[in-house]
This record gives C-alpha cells, sequence and structure tokens, in this order.
C-alpha cells in the first residue's frame, strides 16, 4: 500500500477524533430527517473496518479471491445494532480510531503489487484500488459528518 493511501485513510481517524469535542446530545441528532446521526455514520465505518479486517485482509494476497462483499443494507443494519453497546460516541471514537489504525498497520503489510478479485467480479484489485473505495466511502460520510457540526 502507499503511504498515500495509508495517509488518506488514517485521515478519517484524525478527523473522527476532533468529534470527540462536540456534545453527546449533537452526535446523536440525525443529520437530516432520516438520516442516521454522527454516531451512526462512524459506527457505520467502524463496521465496514471490522468486516475488512476479519474478512479481507488475511486474504489479500496475489491471485487470491475474496468473499463478496456481505449485503449493504443487512450489513448496515447490523452495524446499528452492533454499536448499541457504545454507551458514548467518545467510547465509539475511541475504539473506531483504535481499529482503524489496526487495520492500517495491517494492510501496510501487504504486498502493494499483489492483484486479486472479489466475490464473482473479474475486476483486479491491488491494495490501493481496494482502499480507494473506502477512502471514497470515507470522504463522502466525512463531508455530511462536518457539514451536521460546522
Amino acid at each position: 500500500m502507499s503511504n498515500k493511501a495509508a495517509l488518506s485513510y488514517d485521515r478519517t481517524a484524525e478527523e473522527i477524533l476532533k468529534y470527540k469535542e462536540f456534545d453527546e446530545q449533537r452526535l446523536l441528532e440525525p443529520i437530516s430527517e432520516g438520516k442516521w446521526s454522527v454516531k451512526e455514520i462512524i459506527g457505520h465505518l467502524y463496521y465496514w473496518d471490522k468486516f475488512i479486517l476479519q474478512n479481507h485482509v488475511p486474504y489479500m494476497n496475489e491471485g487470491s479471491n475474496l468473499n463478496a462483499f456481505p449485503n449493504h443494507d443487512s450489513h448496515n443494519r447490523e452495524a446499528i445494532e452492533y454499536i448499541s453497546v457504545f454507551t458514548t460516541t467518545g467510547s465509539l471514537i475511541d475504539e473506531f480510531v483504535l481499529n482503524r489504525r489496526i487495520l492500517i498497520k495491517a494492510i501496510s503489510g501487504i504486498d502493494s503489487n499483489a492483484k486479486f478479485t472479489i466475490g464473482s467480479g473479474k475486476r483486479q484489485f491491488t491494495v490501493d484500488k481496494y482502499l480507494k473505495i473506502f477512502i471514497d466511502h470515507d470522504f463522502h460520510h466525512l463531508k455530511q459528518m462536518n457539514e451536521r457540526l460546522s
């Protein structure tokens, strides 16, 4: 993985750490009507990191085929249920940051030239191409949260 990809992926952790400065109530309010709260969005990102770390990173080898991504809707519902164990958004943020850094360390040890596929797809990924999906995903959600909290 390139240093640029690792830095981009770590930037989310740094940005989310800043949210600990906000009042808990603000982090629990939906970002807009019918949408998740900041806490739920962080939980959503955290749950995807857990999936990547457990189900993809260990198998990112040359020529490997990773398990398909889970159904997004059911995965997202599971994420919201899963984070109910965190009594505060601050505790979720701490766990998110810790897990993200473990993920970055694990993924940094993978050969950056190794190509693999995912599920029944034919498209070949490298670690950087794979991470680009999640960096863009992070950016989308950071933008939403920052707009809500500004």
